[in-house]
């Protein structure tokens, strides 16, 4: 079970994810500005995480520093400029090409994990040989997915190219492929940093609430300072405000709940791992919901994908094979024969 639930966990929070781009792509179909809506979402989470917060085992929580607020500060700064960089990098290039340089979570992830002592990587055992090849396939995979299209497999209408790549030399687009990486060298700071606010403030309710609480002040300000059309700020009964209600329950507290828990449990590297899986779970979503054809290249890539995250998961299980071994050798003794040859 130890195993298991964060590997729940995690598939559970990369479906909610994948959902959200499904929603928000049919609110922004409707005219709904987009940072208004993050905006919303942020507050409405908020306040639904309040009384979890500060009513759930509140005896049990460490004492509020301000050390402490100001970790969580940092951590929902991070998460803030993750979701500016992304928006900046659609605006300037397209959600295709923001979608594939998410994939660079995992790559980054491991080195810095690697860098921070998080993960350790020997390059003659077969376990470390596995993490990496592991890796570079499941991001291959997730670039089959998004590059390569192939034949239709199943149709239901004609759409729009989504998952056609269109290059083009100008200067938005190659700015917005540099926000795009960004976009994942922040993410992978947030999960490598997640790992010491954990350590420090245990409370993994407490943690998102205050992230979440944050980052609804600093996406506020940034708005307020984006949106010049004040009627963008007003809420109607339209596809917006389901989404708003789903970006706050699911996309942001309980998935926020679930990575944080995650993280505490099994690390960033494991939990960075499961990002090209949300491609896949995109694919289907989209085919169900917006009608997207299913095409050769998706079913190429998420074989790939689940190829490549089954490695990286034998070359964990390995390791901590051969740590338990270890640790197992180095136990004392304590048992004495109970017959002892005196002569």
């Amino acid at each position: 079970m130890g195993r298991l639930l964060p590997f729940l966990g995690m598939m559970i929070a990369v479906l909610l994810q994948s959902g959200s781009f499904v929603v928000i792509k049919l609110a922004t179909k409707d005219g709904i500005n987009k940072y208004v809506m993050v905006v919303y979402s942020m507050a409405l989470s908020t306040i639904l995480l309040l009384p979890f917060a500060f009513f759930n085992n509140r005896s049990q929580c460490p004492p509020l520093t301000f050390s402490i607020l100001c970790s969580f500060f940092f951590l929902a700064l991070l998460g803030t400029s993750t979701q500016i960089l992304s928006y900046g990098g659609i605006e300037l290039s397209s959600p295709t090409l923001v979608s594939a340089m998410l994939n660079l979570i995992p790559a980054f992830t491991f080195v810095l994990a690697v860098v921070f002592r998080m993960e350790k990587v020997h390059w003659r055992h077969y376990s470390s040989q596995a993490k990496v090849i592991g890796t570079i396939a499941s991001m291959g995979g997730a670039f089959v997915v998004i590059l390569y299209k192939g034949p239709p497999i199943f149709n239901i209408h004609s759409s729009s190219s989504y998952n056609t790549l269109q290059f083009s030399p100008n200067l938005n687009w190659i700015l917005g492929g540099l926000l795009s990486v960004g976009d994942s060298l922040v993410s992978s700071i947030w999960y490598i940093y997640q790992v010491s606010v954990t350590k420090k403030y245990p409370a993994v309710t407490v943690i998102v609430f205050f992230q979440v609480f944050f980052s609804t002040i600093q996406s506020g300000l940034f708005a307020l300072i984006v949106v010049k059309d004040q009627t963008s700020w007003k809420l109607k009964l339209d596809m917006g405000l389901i989404v708003i209600f789903y970006q706050a329950i699911c996309a942001l507290g309980i998935r926020y709940f679930l990575l944080t828990w995650c993280v505490q449990r099994a690390g960033p590297f494991f939990c960075a791992m499961f990002k090209p899986i949300g491609i896949v779970f995109t694919v289907f979503l989209g085919f169900i919901f917006l009608g997207d054809e299913f095409y050769l290249g998706s079913l190429i890539g998420a074989i790939i994908i689940v190829v490549g995250f089954y490695a990286v998961q034998w070359g964990k299980a390995s390791e901590e094979t051969v740590e338990r071994g270890i640790e197992n050798l180095k136990m004392p003794c304590n048992i004495v024969p109970l017959l002892q040859n005196k002569e």
